[in-house]
């Protein structure tokens, strides 16, 4: 969750860029809909450190998102300098062992809600993604970032561990060992080592984050959208329990989609067609 780079000064503020400007009334999280895709934008300057307001809307952000029948995918996207820099330590320093307590399952909440959008997910990462930005990436499906990109989790150098899902969703992602090392050590990894290590899908100009992240996921507006749901229940569900149990869930919810519209028409469009010709209409 840290806040590591907030001092430095090859961070600037993103603010100034698109896809939002920032709002002088304390809204740094906003969700704009465009063609089918909903950008989740955040716009704190100067780092997008995620106070407990951004944590808080994050989460009512999430929801919508995931509520909105003319969103098919989401892009969460911090901006042309920086993804998000972390925590913010200076409230976070000020806050007692009960104050956590109570702030953290608040913390793990929001990212969950993101991680929970039954809807294809992409990070667009520019600059920075430390401690709470890199587990906000990690919320995400897929992940895309710059040549200019530097991720890692340096909460050890503060004397704490990441605590909005660093331990176990990137665990879950490169593998225990791997994770142990960013973690024991709090470096920072660019955007070569992060592609080798299957940390980000894909490594792009810095200038073409945003088109990149678009263009991964607008391949899914249009589609089947409650077998994508399933699937992707079916898959983040299944890594959290034995084999037999995801098999079951997978037969679950594999037999569920024989109740919908969608798997009508695609069934009988491959018939007559043949393969990619059926249109769907998310029912």
């Amino acid at each position: 969750m840290a806040d590591t780079a907030a001092s430095d000064p090859a961070a600037s503020d993103p603010a100034a860029s698109d896809p939002a400007a920032s709002d002088p009334a304390g809204r740094w999280v906003a969700l704009q809909v465009a063609d089918g895709i909903g950008t989740i934008a955040l716009t704190r300057p100067p780092m997008n450190a995620l106070d407990a307001a951004m944590q808080d809307q994050l989460r009512e952000v999430a929801l919508e998102a995931g509520e909105r029948d003319d969103v098919a995918a989401v892009v969460v996207y911090g901006g042309e300098k920086v993804f998000a820099a972390g925590a913010d330590i200076k409230q976070m320093q000020a806050m007692s062992y009960a104050d956590m307590v109570h702030r953290s399952g608040l913390l793990q909440a929001s990212f969950t809600a993101l991680a929970r959008v039954p809807k294809p997910t992409v990070a667009a990462i520019t600059g920075y993604a430390l401690g709470g930005g890199l587990e906000l990436a990690l919320s995400c499906d897929f992940r895309v970032c710059g040549e200019n990109a530097k991720v890692g989790q340096p909460e050890i150098l503060l004397g704490i561990i990441p605590g909005a899902g660093g331990t176990q969703r990137l665990a879950r992602l490169v593998g225990p060992a791997r994770a142990k090392d960013l973690i024991f050590s709090g470096r920072f990894v660019d955007a070569a080592e992060a592609l080798a290590i299957g940390l980000v899908d894909r490594v792009v100009p810095a200038d073409q984050v945003l088109a990149a992240a678009l263009e991964l996921v607008g391949r899914y507006v249009g589609g089947p959208a409650l077998a994508l749901r399933a699937a992707k229940e079916a898959i983040d569900r299944g890594l959290d329990v034995d084999l037999e149990t995801g098999l079951q869930l997978e037969r679950l919810q594999f037999a569920g989609l024989f109740a919908t519209d969608d798997r009508a028409s695609g069934m009988a469009s491959f018939v007559e067609h043949g393969p990619g010709k059926a249109r769907f209409t998310g029912r």
